[in-house]
């Protein structure tokens, strides 16, 4: 795990966190991590978002001139990705063809593909997590044309891999990613604020410019957001995923172990 070089229960972390601020929206379900994490530490864990999707009109979508039936496979790398895709289909009146390949960029893509389409295994090839992943696979269809529908602030792994190794491919930004409104959180103080794309810590500086850190822990959920964390010149406290913890509740869950042990417990315990 990724941390600031004080020990275990010193400087910054010996303060315990008992309240958390994820910037993604609130899990519909009662049943997640971070309730569980709630309740077993005794922590406030709020949740919001920091960053937005706005629609790419089919207006401006035309502008751009790409023809969709002129393709023969669709990589998806989220879904809003899916949804503002098949938004644009809709729009255009057109129906995608069943011999359509599709490329998803993880297990979670391609199940909530189904709410548009009816999945065939021959025509659907899923990643475990990330673009890396899809590539192999992605080699071994050197003759399809592939579409790959995108936000306008994207990473450039998938079209530079596609860009060098020759493949037939278009890209095409259906919609974008905007900084939310978070004036109403300018007296709202956190001990973690978990962050989960580049995208969000802008977010918090398009705010905040004025943001210090002081005692608040930073997560950050994959490598190019832990990147754009240390290039803001904040310090990471929390990395994910680990070996040892795959998730970002597990990340959490794991520090809050390593800097605060049986005393988180405790201390929950005596509040009651």
């Amino acid at each position: 795990m990724a941390e600031s070089k004080d020990k275990p229960g010193t400087g910054r972390h010996a303060k315990r966190i008992s309240s958390i601020l994820v910037t993604q929206p609130k899990p519909s379900s009662d049943v997640s991590p971070y309730f569980a994490i709630a309740e077993k530490y005794g922590i406030k864990v709020d949740f919001r978002e920091f960053i937005e999707v706005q629609p790419v009109s089919y207006k401006d979508f035309r502008k751009e001139k790409v023809n969709i039936q002129e393709h023969t496979a669709i990589i998806f790398t989220s879904r809003n990705a899916v949804d503002h895709f098949f938004r644009i289909c809709q729009e255009a009146k057109i129906e995608m063809p069943a011999e359509m390949k599709y490329f998803c960029i993880s297990e979670q893509t391609a199940n909530y593909l189904q709410k548009y389409i009816v999945l065939r295994k021959r025509k659907l090839f899923v990643g475990q997590r990330t673009a890396a992943d899809l590539f192999d696979v992605i080699k071994k269809h050197k003759g399809e044309q592939f579409l790959y529908p995108c936000s306008d602030i994207r990473k450039d792994d998938i079209p530079e891999f596609m860009r060098a190794n020759n493949f037939k491919f278009t890209e095409a930004v259906i919609y974008r990613t905007v900084a939310s409104d978070l004036s109403d959180l300018s007296d709202v103080k956190y001990d973690c604020i978990a962050f989960f794309s580049p995208s969000g810590i802008s977010s918090l500086f398009i705010n905040f410019p004025d943001f210090e850190q002081d005692g608040t822990r930073i997560a950050a959920f994959g490598p190019t957001t832990a990147k754009a964390v240390i290039e803001a010149g904040l310090e990471l406290d929390i990395e994910a995923p680990q070996p040892n913890a795959p998730s970002m509740t597990g990340a959490i869950e794991a520090y809050i172990r390593l800097h605060h042990g049986a005393d988180a417990m405790k201390e929950k315990k005596s509040n009651k």
